[in-house]
């Protein structure tokens, strides 16, 4: 088992950026479930919206920067 402590970091890096995508994916079809099935109004939707561009934009920024740290690694 490797003890690289950058490896580590990044697995454990992974693993949220895995986390909120999954998450976000649930809560966003949920909210927008909820939203049809109690007519909630535009701005509402809106901003749940927002919220989940927010989330993924976060987990695709976390994953890059994995990317780009064994990028950085293999030379």
């Amino acid at each position: 088992m490797s003890t690289d402590p950058e490896k580590h970091a990044r697995t454990r890096q992974g693993r949220l950026a895995g986390l909120v995508i999954a998450m976000t994916g649930a809560l966003w079809v949920g909210a927008t479930w909820a939203g049809n099935h109690w007519d909630w109004p535009q701005r509402t939707r809106a901003l749940v919206d927002l919220a989940a561009f927010g989330g993924f934009a976060f987990a695709l920024i976390v994953t890059w920067r994995i990317w780009r740290a064994g990028q950085k690694d293999e030379g």
